[in-house]
């Protein structure tokens, strides 16, 4: 049994047990969070869409809230003396689905 799950503006395909990196959720590491944004479902050859799908949700742990590697943001143009340098961390929610209920 699989899922897809909206959070963050982006999809992700989720199994019962499986650990996901979400864009930062409120909640304390422990704590039980509840998604209910359920785009689709898949059991055993029988497949719900919706948009979203009425009455599902997804039961989850959060395990960590941190920041990602920093990643080195460069812009230039040629011939005209122009360089900027920028880094950036995203925050992340590290998440373990528990349960995936329909």
């Amino acid at each position: 049994m699989y899922a897809v799950i909206k959070s963050g503006g982006k999809q992700y395909r989720v199994k019962a047990g499986q650990t996901v990196r979400l864009e930062k959720l409120a909640g304390d590491p422990g704590s039980k969070v509840k998604l209910g944004d359920v785009l689709m479902v898949e059991d055993g050859g029988d497949v719900k869409t919706g948009n979203p799908i009425a009455n599902a949700s997804i039961e989850a742990t959060i395990l960590e809230t941190d920041r990602a590697d920093k990643i080195i943001v460069f812009k230039k143009k040629r011939k005209k003396q122009y360089r900027r340098t920028n880094g950036h961390r995203q925050s992340f929610t590290a998440i373990r689905v528990d349960k995936i209920s329909v």
